[in-house]
C-alpha cells in the first residue's frame, strides 16, 4: 500500500464525517448562496474543525469564489482542498541533524505516547539512523515495561532506571550511552502530568538543563502526542502544554479510528503548531510523516472521486463471470433510474415533507432490521436532488445516503 493509500485509508472515518457530508450538501445546491456557506460552516464545526477555523475556511472560500468567478457549486470541493492544504503548510519536518539529536515526547496517559515512540524509533531506524530510547516516564506505573516492549519491536536499545527514579538521571545516562555508541537520535519518554503543571515544568526544565550541559547546541524536538479522538479537547490540551513546555510539533494518533481528524486544522491555524506525524493504523509502520498536500487530498478523496467517473470496463463473457464480493452501495456512481413520478412543482411543502418522512421512516426501519435497501436507492437519490425539500430534510437525506453508502 502506497503512502497516499495508507493515509486515505486511515482518514476514512474523518472523510466520511467531513468531506462526505460536505460533498452531499454541495450536490444539493444548484447555486452558491448564503445558505450554502451557513451549512458548510455548520458541517465543519461538526467535524471538530472549531468555529474560528470553520469561519476562516468559509471566508477564504468566499474570496476564492469571488476572485475566480466560480458559480458552479460542484467546483467547491477542489477549492476547499486547496484552502485546507494551505492552512496546513509549514515546517512539518523533524529537525535532527546533529549527532546525537534529542526528541522529547510528551503527552497525557492514554493518548498513545509509548506506541508513537516505538513506531518513531522503527521509522528512524528504517531510514538508517541509530536510535536509543530513554525511559524517563518514571512516574506512571508500567510505563517503563511498555516502552521496553516497543524497544524490542523496533529493535533499538533502551536506557531505564527503576519506577520513581529521577527522570533527568535517566536522560543523563541515555546521553552518555548515545555518545559512547555514536547514536544519531535519543528519544525520551516523559511524564505528562498536566493536572500538576508545576511538577511538569520543573521536571522538563531539569531535563533541559541536563541536555544543554551534556549536548550543547544539539538539535531538539519537543513533540506533544494528542489522541485525535478527543477532538476539540485535544486543542485545549495543546494550549495547556504550550504553557508548560516549548512544544515544537504535534504527533496526532488514532486518526484511523475517529471521525474527528478535522482537529488538525485548528491545531495548526490557531495554535501555530505543525503536525509532524500522524498515526493511521496499528502496525509498526503506520506512523507517517505529515504531508499537508497528501493529507488534504486524502481528506477530500479527490483522486478517488475522479476515478469513479471513469467508464466501466467491458464485462467478461457470461461463462467467465463470477459472483462479485459484497461491497458498499456507492451512491456517487450511476444508479438505476427512479420510477416515473408526477411533477412535484406546486406541491404543498407540508405534503412533500410528510411524503419524504414516510419514505425515510421506511428506509430506516429496513436498516434497523438489517434488510436490503437496494431498491430504495433510486428514490433516495431523487430526494437528494429535490431542491424544494426544507433544510432539515436535506440534512436527513445526506445522512441517509452516507449510511446506505457505507453499508455492506
Amino acid at each position: 500500500m502506497g503512502l497516499f493509500d495508507k493515509i486515505r485509508q486511515g482518514l476514512k472515518k474523518t472523510r466520511e464525517s467531513i468531506s462526505g457530508q460536505i460533498s452531499l450538501m454541495v450536490n444539493s445546491f444548484t447555486k452558491i448562496d448564503e445558505e450554502l456557506f451557513e451549512e458548510l460552516t455548520e458541517l465543519l464545526v461538526m467535524g471538530d474543525v472549531g468555529m474560528d477555523t470553520a469561519e476562516f475556511i468559509t471566508g477564504e472560500l468566499r474570496r476564492h469564489i469571488k476572485e475566480k468567478g466560480i458559480t458552479d457549486p460542484g467546483l467547491i470541493m477542489g477549492e476547499l482542498k486547496a484552502i485546507v492544504a494551505e492552512i496546513l503548510q509549514g515546517d512539518c519536518q523533524l529537525h535532527i541533524g546533529t549527532k546525537p539529536s534529542v526528541v522529547l515526547v510528551i503527552g497525557v496517559n492514554g493518548v498513545g505516547k509509548t506506541t508513537a515512540i516505538g513506531k518513531m524509533a522503527a521509522m528512524l531506524k528504517a531510514q538508517g539512523k541509530s536510535v536509543i530510547l530513554a525511559a524517563a516516564d518514571t512516574f506512571r506505573a508500567a510505563a517503563i515495561e511498555q516502552l521496553e516492549v516497543w524497544a524490542g519491536r523496533a529493535d533499538v536499545p533502551m536506557i531505564k532506571h527503576g519506577e520513581g527514579a529521577d527522570p533527568a538521571a535517566v536522560v543523563f545516562d541515555a546521553i552518555a550511552a548515545a555518545k559512547a555508541r555514536h547514536c544519531d537520535v535519543i528519544i525520551c519518554d516523559t511524564a505528562g502530568r498536566l493536572h500538576n503543571k508545576k511538577n511538569l515544568m520543573d521536571e522538563l526544565a531539569k531535563i533541559s538543563r541536563i541536555i544543554d550541559r551534556e549536548l550543547p547546541g544539539c538539535d531538539r524536538e519537543n513533540l506533544l502526542v494528542l489522541d485525535a479522538a478527543t477532538g476539540q479537547n485535544g486543542v485545549n490540551q495543546a494550549r495547556e502544554f504550550m504553557g508548560a513546555a516549548g512544544i515544537t510539533g504535534i504527533v496526532l494518533t488514532k486518526l484511523d479510528g475517529t471521525p474527528k481528524g478535522g482537529v488538525v486544522l485548528p491545531i495548526k491555524r490557531e495554535l501555530g503548531l505543525p503536525v509532524k506525524f500522524i498515526g493511521v493504523g496499528e502496525q509498526i509502520d503506520d506512523l507517517q510523516p505529515f504531508e499537508p498536500e497528501a493529507f488534504a487530498a486524502a481528506l477530500f478523496n479527490l483522486e478517488e472521486a475522479q476515478t469513479m467517473e471513469a467508464p466501466a470496463e467491458e464485462a467478461p463473457a457470461a461463462e467467465e463471470q463470477k459472483p462479485a464480493p459484497s461491497a458498499p452501495v456507492n451512491l456517487f456512481m450511476a444508479a438505476p433510474a427512479a420510477p416515473p413520478v408526477e411533477e412535484a412543482s406546486g406541491e404543498d411543502p407540508e405534503d412533500k415533507h410528510a411524503r419524504f418522512r414516510r419514505f425515510a421512516g421506511e428506509l430506516m426501519e429496513r436498516l434497523d432490521r438489517d434488510e436490503s435497501v437496494q431498491e430504495l436507492v433510486p428514490e433516495l437519490i431523487r430526494w437528494r436532488d429535490d431542491r424544494e425539500l426544507d433544510r432539515d430534510d436535506q440534512r436527513l437525506v445526506r445522512n441517509l445516503m452516507l449510511t446506505v453508502q457505507n453499508r455492506p
